[in-house]
């Protein structure tokens, strides 16, 4: 397999240019704000709101030193509010105008969450491996977001079974690489803005029309593109060349 991506030509290099060339409109703009939502809605992922920017690098909760600015859901209870009701993300999106949206996960689908740099590579090999990828978001916090089916929340809760993946919003700092969200956790959808400045922003690089694979089908390449990301981060700077003593 490596030989056959170890090239830029060919079928992966039209793959780049087509992702490279998805980029640029994606980004520009809310690209109609509610007309997102509700097609995110229609796709049978269920949302609610959640906070915003505030001043500077703030979140508009009242919250002193928010941990997740911008980032959670405005209401305590988001699990019981998440839905798909066109007329309620209407009101919803036009009372609150600055609100981002949050996606419930573990309901209808998870979302394997891994750094922008290894989504991408790995975005590439399943494209070109022929593999149905379904929507993917691209955060400018520097994480690309695979949206699949979910595994299930079994009627016995004695069948459940847990993953050290499973990442809960609170624990995200602890899982730099793959962060699984199922049951419990959510995530903001496009077209979420982050603080640090207008410009940055949550969007989709494959949009919600797609529809949710088996999780198990990408999870190979995502945590092998995951291990070799970890592996650059960790190499040690190379030496200055030539050498001078």
């Amino acid at each position: 397999m490596s030989a056959e991506f170890g090239g830029r030509g060919g079928r992966q290099g039209r793959i780049s240019q087509w992702l490279r060339g998805r980029r640029p409109k994606e980004t520009a703009g809310d690209g109609g704000r509610e007309a997102q939502l509700l097609a995110t809605a229609a796709a049978g992922l269920p949302l609610a709101p959640a906070a915003h920017p505030g001043a500077g690098y703030g979140c508009s909760c009242d919250r002193v030193g928010c941990p997740t600015p911008a980032r959670h859901p405005v209401s305590f209870a988001w699990q019981t509010q998440s839905t798909t009701d066109r007329a309620q993300i209407e009101r919803w999106a036009r009372h609150q105008p600055q609100a981002n949206f949050i996606t419930a996960t573990g309901m209808v689908h998870d979302v394997l969450d891994v750094p922008l740099e290894a989504g991408r590579e790995a975005l590439e090999r399943l494209l070109a491996a022929g593999v149905e990828v379904g929507p993917v978001a691209e955060s400018d916090d520097g994480r690309m977001l695979f949206f699949t089916l979910t595994r299930g929340t079994p009627e016995d809760e004695d069948e459940w079974w847990p993953c050290e993946l499973d990442c809960h919003p609170e624990t995200m700092d602890e899982h730099p690489g793959l962060r699984w969200h199922c049951r419990g956790s959510y995530v903001l959808v496009p077209p979420a803005r982050l603080p640090g400045g207008d410009d940055r922003r949550v969007r989709w690089v494959r949009g919600p029309e797609h529809p949710l694979p088996d999780p198990l089908s990408l999870l190979e390449d995502l945590t092998d593109a995951c291990a070799r990301h970890s592996d650059r981060q960790s190499d040690p700077a190379p030496a200055p060349w030539p050498l001078r003593h």
